[in-house]
């Protein structure tokens, strides 16, 4: 099993910036993906960045030249540089890590969440 522990979430106002970082500890493979789904009262779950191992990158076009994403393979460690923030981004953000061994399949893993209000 897998534990991710999200911090970082808040309320700010808009423009402004906040950084979520989720820690991983457990059973950890290192082929892997990490990074950050979003879930807004009454929509669905989506995809916000995702970095894999290797250090691909991948964005949702609603956060493209906002968020950064990055990770500390050494910590098992991924963060999220969300800046510009717009009241849109108002969500719960949730952890996610996708890994498997040489000889395992993919197992998927979801943090707690953590709420991010942007707001006057």
């Amino acid at each position: 099993q897998v534990q991710l522990v999200e911090s970082g979430g808040g309320l700010v106002q808009p423009g402004g910036s906040l950084r979520l970082s989720c820690a991983a500890s457990g059973s950890i493979f290192d082929i892997n993906t990490m990074g950050w789904y979003r879930q807004a009262p009454g929509k669905e779950r989506e995809l916000v960045a995702v970095i894999t191992s290797g250090g691909s990158t991948n964005f949702a076009d609603s956060v493209k030249g906002r968020f950064t994403i990055s990770r500390d393979n050494a910590q098992n460690t991924v963060y999220l540089q969300m800046n510009s923030l717009k009241p849109e981004d108002t969500a719960v953000y949730y952890c996610y890590r996708r890994q498997r061994s040489y000889y395992s399949d993919w197992n998927v893993y979801w943090g707690q969440g953590t709420q991010v209000t942007v707001s006057a």
